[in-house]
């Protein structure tokens, strides 16, 4: 009854125009409030105990980085950097947008962001070049998941945040399968 509660809730507010991140706030507090013994002070207090966790200043960070990146044409360097080095090579126009969303996932921590940045220079370009548009975005798509993987990464940092390890024996952690599936997908 109390998931059930919690989806409508959550529907229910989304449906009627509220943003997302609003909606899921207030259907987990109705739920917290209608169907636990907790107090409105416990949902404040809670709300203090998560502040305290420095490491989640990291995520807005990264993602303001990803807009800068993106707005101010890092973007494109990157991907001119990637077809630059492997371009040359039969397939360099492909090879290049992997390489490029490795290179933006590195430096976002984002893979959405790696995707918008990248996906929205590259995939015009290889359509031009005699790629099809579906083999395009599935590469780019494909590769911008490495920005889970590569370090920084935003699910990186919250999941050393849940779970009380060390961000960068995980990020240590990710960098050569990272790489490594990077390598792979080229």
């Amino acid at each position: 009854m109390t998931i059930a509660f919690l989806f409508v809730a959550l529907f229910v507010l989304m449906f009627i125009g509220i943003p997302v991140a609003i909606s899921l706030g207030l259907s987990g507090a109705m739920t917290i409030l209608f169907f636990s013994n907790d107090s409105v002070r416990s949902l404040a207090i809670k709300l203090f105990e998560t502040s305290e966790h420095y490491t989640l200043l990291a995520i807005p960070f990264f993602l303001l980085s990803g807009a800068f990146m993106t707005s101010g044409g890092v973007a494109r360097r990157l991907i001119d950097f990637a077809n630059a080095c492997v371009g040359h090579i039969k397939g360099g126009l492909a090879i290049a947008a992997i390489l490029a969303c490795m290179l933006f996932a590195a430096l976002s921590g984002s893979s959405p962001a790696t995707v918008a940045a990248v996906g929205s220079i590259v995939i015009a370009g290889m359509v031009r070049s005699g790629y099809k548009k579906e083999f395009a975005a599935g590469i780019v798509c494909n590769a911008g998941t490495l920005g889970i993987l590569i370090p920084p990464s935003i699910v990186m940092v919250v999941y050393a945040t849940a779970t009380e390890t060390s961000v960068g024996k995980l990020f240590m952690a990710g960098v050569v399968p990272g790489l490594l599936l990077g390598v792979f997908l080229m």
